[in-house]
């Protein structure tokens, strides 16, 4: 990384990442958006039970974000709110 790269990384990261962001084809909105929605919030993983294949976000036990597989990806399918209980830390494990 040039040496002015750094120094505006030290001193002006938000600048930084914007520079960043822009090289890789990132819109910087989507990631202030990202930092907004996981910064200080417990997240807790869910495996979805059930013939498809997904899983489950879950934010401060009380707002799921659901996932579905379509294809080689996942898709967004929406959300629920709601009191949960902790989610499996070990649902990414390959078994």
């Amino acid at each position: 990384m040039p040496w002015y790269l750094k120094l505006v990384l030290k001193f002006c990261p938000s600048l930084f990442f914007k520079h960043y962001a822009a090289e890789q084809n990132v819109k910087y909105k989507d990631l202030e958006r990202a930092n907004d929605l996981f910064l200080d919030k417990k997240v807790h993983f869910q495996s979805l039970s059930g013939k498809g294949r997904g899983f489950i976000i879950q934010l401060n036990n009380s707002l799921t974000l659901w996932f579905y597989q379509d294809g080689n990806h996942f898709v967004y399918d929406g959300f629920e709110m709601g009191q949960y209980d902790d989610g499996d830390v070990t649902c990414l494990d390959r078994k």
